[in-house]
């Protein structure tokens, strides 16, 4: 079976081979830089308040440490797919593990705030590298496209894995080890990649891949930094002229960049590819799914430990069923497009989406059992259209533009975890400032303090009588509650909105029987 926007081939040519027990071999360890990256990206927000003990960073700094590193990522995505194309996929993946392992060792034991955002900016950098060459080395390596969509769900189930032993793992390790432990995670977990990888990773690369084009670095770089950097600043700040100039100073950037590359013989993205509606579609898709799935994170892990008083260790394992259920529907649905049609699963993915939103709006008392239903819904959603919309992408695109198509669904990935945060926590934070009531006889800044988030809230009503306290504990949680239906029925209503464009876009994409295949 394979998934293509035109009808399949009949003849001889389409009998494709199967990949052997190497290419497995060859996936496991290209598994390990994705569990890695996935679990650095949810393991540091435990570690914060060691490192705010430890190094005493102004509130700037803290900040930038945590974004920074999805800041450089995101940014050198596009041109660091186009590099491995260019240089070779294999050798890009080794350069990457190695600069990651090594940085990595030298953050754990960073002497100050500057210093850390340092290594976590070289930290973006070299991830930059590992995730678009994992991708399309994984579409290099399984020609076959029911082998490819098993590998796809199988890397794309390395993300919610990663996701979930983050936690985990990083409650663990900060309950026995000093802060700097998280990062020292990442020394034995790449030096098998880069023992192993040379055996059994085959070298790819763009037969055909021009020169290096400056400029569109430069441009992308510009693009994407100042608009991620402004939408995430209304996210924490609100609105200002400063944060809409970002954005607009990075969109006109984008323009030029796309411009630049329609005019090239030999881009360094071929936007061209997004004139295929099952392509734009597709990246779409990928998109919406993970700025549902980070979205719901957000406001649902500060329900559980700041409304419902779960410990961060506690919260993280009532989200594992939800997590587990997203590999196993994301491996599900590679069997299932052997007999249902791509677009009607992604179109079925976002409608679960739909659907877990509707329960957290239902479920007004917020209690643990309706939050874990909720999400595993999500779970079913996001892993089915995940890996049936990153399969679509890459087939959408030529084997030797595999690292740019590669580097494209990764952007999308990160774009829409910055909109899943900015968006909807800006939905909830206005929705919560609206709504909280201070008492009276709250100093001024105690009552700025409390009515920004709910865990400022907290931490002023410890300092107030009981009675004061227990006012605005329960008029903050009350407005986190409402904020969280409001968050909701905007997700809804965008889910559906997205699965009715899914199902538009990627009609023309069809299941070829798979007996043609053999």
């Amino acid at each position: 079976m394979a998934l293509t926007s035109t009808p399949p081939k009949t003849g001889p040519s389409s009998s494709i081979p199967r990949a052997g027990i190497r290419a497995w071999i060859a996936l496991a360890v290209l598994m390990l830089p994705v569990l890695l990256v996935s679990v650095d990206n949810t393991v540091l927000s435990f570690a914060i308040p060691s490192i705010s003990l430890a190094l005493t960073p102004s509130a700037s700094e803290l900040l930038w440490i945590i974004d920074v590193y999805p800041l450089i990522l995101a940014a050198l995505l596009v041109p660091m797919g186009s590099m491995t194309d260019r240089f070779g996929r294999r050798k890009l993946l080794l350069i990457g593990s190695t600069g990651f392992a090594v940085v990595s060792a030298f953050a754990a034991f960073a002497p100050s705030a500057g210093a850390l955002i340092g290594y976590r900016a070289l930290l973006g950098l070299f991830g930059a590298m590992l995730m678009p060459a994992t991708l399309s080395l994984i579409r290099n390596v399984f020609l076959h496209p029911a082998q490819r969509r098993t590998a796809i769900a199988i890397w794309a189930a390395g993300f919610s894995g990663g996701a979930a032993l983050g936690p985990i793992v990083g409650g663990f390790i900060l309950e026995h080890f000093w802060w700097g432990a998280v990062f020292l995670m990442s020394v034995p977990v790449l030096i098998p990649l880069l023992i192993l990888a040379p055996i059994f990773v085959p070298e790819s690369k763009d037969p055909n891949p021009g020169t290096i084009d400056v400029w569109s670095i430069l441009l992308s770089f510009g693009t994407m930094v100042p608009t991620i950097f402004g939408i995430k600043e209304i996210a924490q700040s609100g609105l200002s002229v400063i944060n809409v100039a970002l954005i607009v100073v990075g969109l006109g950037l984008g323009v030029v960049f796309v411009r630049r590359q329609m005019r090239r013989a030999n881009p360094m993205m071929d936007v061209s590819l997004f004139k295929n509606p099952v392509f734009s579609g597709s990246v779409s898709a990928n998109l919406l799914s993970i700025f549902a799935l980070v979205g719901f994170l957000y406001f649902i892990t500060q329900h559980l430990q700041l409304v419902l008083g779960l410990s961060p260790t506690h919260a993280a394992y009532m989200l594992v069923p939800g997590l587990a259920i997203t590999v196993i529907f994301g491996l599900l649905s590679a069997k299932l497009a052997n007999y249902v049609r791509p677009s009607w699963l992604v179109v079925t993915g976002l409608a679960l989406n739909a659907v877990a939103f509707l329960i957290v709006w239902l479920n007004t008392d917020g209690s643990v059992l309706g939050i874990m239903i909720a999400f595993a819904v999500l779970g079913a959603g996001v892993g089915t259209a995940e890996t049936i919309s990153n399969d679509l992408i890459l087939s959408a695109a030529p084997p030797a533009k595999a690292g740019a198509a590669s580097a494209i669904s990764e952007t999308a990935y990160e774009v829409g975890s910055v909109l899943g945060t900015a968006i909807l926590g800006s939905i909830l934070a206005a929705s919560y400032r609206m709504n909280v009531l201070i008492p009276d006889g709250v100093s001024v800044a105690d009552s700025n303090t409390a009515s920004q988030t709910l865990g400022g809230a907290i931490d002023v009503a410890g300092t107030l009588p009981a009675s004061q306290g227990q006012a605005l504990l329960e008029s903050a949680k009350h407005a986190f509650d409402s904020g969280s239906g409001t968050v909701a029925m905007v997700s809804v209503v965008l889910m559906v909105c997205a699965a009715v464009m899914c199902a538009w876009t990627l009609r023309s994409a069809v299941s070829a029987p798979e007996s043609v295949e053999h």
